[in-house]
C-alpha cells in the first residue's frame, strides 16, 4: 500500500516540477509525472530492499526528493534540446529543394 502512496507522491512531484520548469510548451505534458512516479518506485524500492522500513521518516523523503530531483533534471535537459532541435528541424525543413522530378 505504501508503494502506490509513493509513486501518487512521486507522480505529484513531477506534476510540480512540469509547471515549474520553462520550456513547458516544448515537452510532453506527462514526462515529469511519469518521470516522478518512476523515479519514486525505484527508490522506494531500492531502499526497502536496503533495510529501510515502511514507517521510517527518511524512506519517505529519499523517495518523494530524489523523484523530484530527476524529474527537474531531466525536465531542465530536454527543454533545450527540444528547442534546439526544432530549430534545426525548421532550419533544414525551410530550405527550397533544388530536386526537379
Amino acid at each position: 500500500m505504501e508503494l502506490l502512496f509513493v509513486v501518487l507522491g512521486g507522480i505529484v512531484v513531477g506534476a510540480i516540477a512540469h509547471v515549474v520548469m520553462p520550456w513547458r510548451a516544448v515537452r510532453g505534458t506527462l514526462v515529469g509525472p511519469a518521470l516522478g512516479g518512476i523515479a519514486a518506485a525505484v527508490l522506494w524500492e531500492a531502499l526497502t530492499w536496503a533495510g529501510w522500513g515502511y514507517g521510517d521518516t527518511w524512506i519517505w523523503i529519499v523517495a518523494l526528493v530524489g523523484a523530484a530531483v530527476v524529474a527537474v533534471v531531466v525536465e531542465w535537459i530536454t527543454g533545450p534540446r527540444r528547442v534546439r532541435a526544432d530549430e534545426q528541424f525548421y532550419r533544414v525543413a525551410a530550405k527550397p529543394t533544388t530536386d526537379a522530378a
